[in-house]
């Protein structure tokens, strides 16, 4: 039997904060995929907001972004939750990736398989800001699976001095169990 080749899949990671407990949570996710896949960070801090009147051509920064959705074998989203929703930055990035490249070319987003975690300082997670973003991947039809989903709470609390991120077992565990999930996800 031939071995198969790790699946790409591209982190994208609702806080722009170098450190952020997001970016950190999607480091672990990297960990719990291990060799079975690559988690790719994708960089979008330089993306405009969305202006139809720099529509086309897109500004560069969009193009990569949309170059590597479309390279990758699967999206997996990392929010945090600001008044219960998802960030405006990843809102803007979804929003620039949802409108075509051109005439002839279809929006990168479609069918893409993608799945949702996240980690927050409050008490629900991310539960409130996932079930939004669920909501409007599945209008643009992204491929979704919906459980199992992290959803991390009060990540102020799990953090060292420093500011890392101590994943507990049990969260770890979970983690572990999503990780599992999208590989099967992505390789029926």
């Amino acid at each position: 039997m031939l071995e198969q080749q790790p699946l790409n899949i591209l982190a994208i990671v609702g806080s722009l904060r170098k450190d952020s407990f997001n970016r950190q949570l999607a480091e672990a996710a990297r960990d719990a995929l291990g060799d079975r896949a690559k988690l790719h960070f994708l960089s979008y801090a330089d993306v405009p907001l969305f202006n139809q009147d720099i529509e086309y051509p897109a500004p560069e920064a969009v193009s990569r972004a949309r170059a590597a959705v479309r390279e990758a074998d699967g999206l997996w989203f990392f929010t945090p939750e600001y008044n219960h929703s998802f960030p405006g930055v990843l809102k803007n990035l979804i929003d620039w990736l949802s409108r075509p490249a051109s005439e002839t070319e279809r929006q990168v987003l479609y069918g893409k398989p993608a799945a949702l975690a996240g980690i927050s300082g409050g008490m629900s997670g991310t539960l409130v800001a996932q079930d939004q973003l669920a909501m409007l991947l599945s209008y643009l039809n992204l491929r979704l699976m919906n459980v199992p989903r992290v959803a991390v709470p009060n990540a102020r609390t799990l953090a060292d001095a420093q500011g890392r991120l101590t994943l507990p077992d049990k969260n770890r565990a979970f983690l572990q169990k999503e990780a599992d999930a999208l590989i099967a996800f992505l390789r029926p």
